[in-house]
């Protein structure tokens, strides 16, 4: 009976351990729920929107199905004209219109040419004459070559697009006409946050390393005003630095007035202002982790390094230098990623040539609609952003190791 009594209690435990794991559980749930439907779901979207092209399949099937089976090298015939006359008797006009919009993504005069042969479908009997009597476009291989890319319902056409290439059924992967446009951008995107991110360093590296010596009362208020940009909108900072940097803005009032330049200095839609703006955002992620980085320093290493004779410059590259290195990378990893999705900032303050890739995200989402190249740029930048994150993750967490040991 006593050893009974002693085993007793433990399915009792267990059932008490089971209901507050399974508590835990619920006061998650909403937590997983808003993350599938602001992170995962939203990232599931752009990597379908990357890939997906059903626009023709959708619109025009049987010409869909006949492309798809088309080597894309010889020459069309009635196998590709038969099905697509088909198609355009019976499709309807909003899916004409969107498939219509797909081909002039690749090829604009496909729009007019695939409208005008809905026009004139009564017309047509399917045979290559009546086509080439209607357009001689029509027995052009690059015309459907074109059809063969956007046959779908998958393809990698927008992928490729957004790294200036295309497919080519008679020579394979070949550069657009308009090579080099995207990766451009990027190049532009990249370079404006490795400017940003380097001069961060440079005034957050001196600026830290003066708060580290203050007492906290001082540090704190200093922090305090460092801080003000995250209390502040970004379109209220962006709007205010368009007041500063204007011809009759109050920078150039002043350098007038002390006779430093006879005429107005252009600061603002160039890259000096775009630079300027994003370096004011993006300080404070530069400041708190280099900051963190010098309060956890080892100080007696540098008196050691000191007592034995070591000069300055040596003592600061070899022992100071390597311990806050991990904060300093962090830092600058922290503010060139986030620095790489900015849009509001180079919009207003920026030119032409200083636009960012999210810019044109917004442009191919909101003006032209083409979702499936806005969905394929946002794809490379959250896949570049994930590898410096991972970049960053790496380095704190060998960070972390070192101030353990």
């Amino acid at each position: 009976m006593s050893a009974i009594a002693l085993n007793h209690p433990v399915p009792v435990v267990a059932r008490k351990n089971r209901a507050a794991l399974w508590r835990a559980y619920g006061l998650l749930a909403p937590l997983v729920v808003f993350l599938l439907l602001t992170f995962v779901g939203p990232i599931g979207t752009l990597l379908w929107r990357a890939i997906a092209d059903g626009e023709l399949s959708q619109a025009l099937p049987h010409t869909a199905k006949a492309v798809s089976q088309w080597d894309g090298r010889s020459a069309p015939d009635e196998r590709l004209f038969q099905p697509l006359v088909q198609d355009l008797r019976s499709v309807a006009p909003r899916d004409l219109a969107a498939a219509a919009r797909r081909l002039a993504y690749e090829a604009p005069a496909l729009r007019a040419l695939l409208m005008a042969a809905k026009r004139d479908v009564a017309n047509l009997d399917g045979g290559a004459a009546s086509l080439q009597a209607l357009d001689p476009r029509w027995l052009d291989n690059a015309t459907w070559q074109t059809f063969k890319r956007a046959s779908g319902p998958v393809g990698s056409y927008h992928l490729l697009s957004a790294m200036d290439i295309k497919y080519d059924y008679q020579h394979g992967l070949t550069a657009k006409e308009e090579a080099g446009l995207y990766r451009s951008i990027l190049g532009r995107t990249f370079g404006i946050a490795a400017i940003t991110t380097l001069v961060c360093v440079l005034l957050a590296f001196p600026l830290c390393a003066f708060l580290d010596k203050r007492r906290p009362g001082t540090r704190n208020l200093l922090l305090l005003m460092i801080l003000l940009p995250f209390w502040t909108s970004i379109l209220v900072r962006t709007t205010a630095w368009m007041v500063l940097l204007q011809d009759q803005g109050m920078v150039n009032a002043v350098l007038l007035r002390l006779g430093l330049i006879d005429s107005p200095l252009h600061l603002l839609y160039n890259r000096f202002g775009v630079i300027l703006a994003l370096v004011h955002v993006m300080l404070p992620f530069m400041v708190f982790p280099l900051l963190a980085a010098m309060a956890g320093c080892n100080q007696l290493l540098v008196q050691a390094a000191y007592s034995m004779g070591a000069r300055p410059l040596r003592v600061f590259f070899q022992v100071y230098l390597p311990q806050v290195l991990p904060g300093l990378a962090a830092g600058a990893l922290m503010v060139f990623i986030v620095t790489l999705g900015f849009y509001i900032t180079p919009a207003l303050l920026g030119g032409p040539a200083d636009q960012m890739i999210s810019y044109y995200i917004a442009q191919f989402t909101t003006g032209t609609l083409n979702w499936g190249l806005a969905s394929a740029l946002g794809l490379v930048l959250l896949v570049a952003t994930t590898l410096f994150y991972l970049i960053q993750a790496h380095l704190a967490r060998r960070g972390a190791e070192g101030v353990n040991r």
